[in-house]
């Protein structure tokens, strides 16, 4: 199934969606790639928004990175009626008070979530580019982020996509999937929101 757009004068009317949404410039062709990726992993319909602009105000110029809340602010205020989970994509490093960066941020049981990309990507530590390496934990970063938000919480099985990331090592451990009790637990609440 290929990724519908949307843009702000269409109305989201299908239920069980995930409303994916690049915040400032994000790359067309991995939205597109993870709008796939994601349907298989939820069966769920994947609409790509349009871009909407970083929130300036979330900008702290000593750390030169973005507040994570003020992300997340942004994705809350979105009105995409219908819309079952609404994730954000960003290409600006992230963090929250106490951590000196975050991959992505989500609100338990609530509908927002996002991942930020840069530090998923090589080239950030200077290493040479690898495009399916670089997918792969954005891909893994969504469906983690997007776990929180049907209430799962961090998978003490490092191969869970559950499990926490404290590195990018973490990150290329685990895989895309979820474990067999995380996927039970995931599979009770949709059972709950039907």
């Amino acid at each position: 199934m290929a990724a519908k757009v949307l843009d702000s004068s269409t109305r989201c009317l299908r239920c069980k969606s995930i409303v994916l949404v690049p915040i400032g410039p994000v790359p067309a062709g991995l939205l597109v790639w993870l709008a796939g990726r994601l349907e298989g992993v939820f069966g769920r319909h994947v609409i790509v928004a349009e871009t909407v602009p970083l929130p300036a105000a979330g900008y702290d110029s000593h750390r030169r990175q973005y507040r994570g809340s003020a992300l997340m602010a942004l994705l809350r205020d979105l009105p995409y009626p219908g819309a079952e989970r609404v994730l954000g994509l960003t290409d600006v490093d992230c963090y929250v008070p106490g951590l000196n960066f975050i991959f992505g941020q989500a609100a338990s049981g609530g509908r927002q979530a996002f991942v930020a990309l840069p530090r998923l990507r090589q080239s950030f530590y200077r290493l040479p580019e690898n495009l399916a390496l670089f997918r792969q934990r954005a891909l893994k970063e969504a469906v983690h982020e997007l776990g929180h938000t049907w209430g799962l919480s961090h998978c003490p099985d490092p191969r869970c996509v559950m499990h926490f990331s404290n590195s990018l090592h973490d990150t290329d451990v685990k895989g895309p999937g979820f474990c067999s009790q995380c996927r039970d637990r995931l599979g009770a609440v949709g059972k709950a929101e039907r």
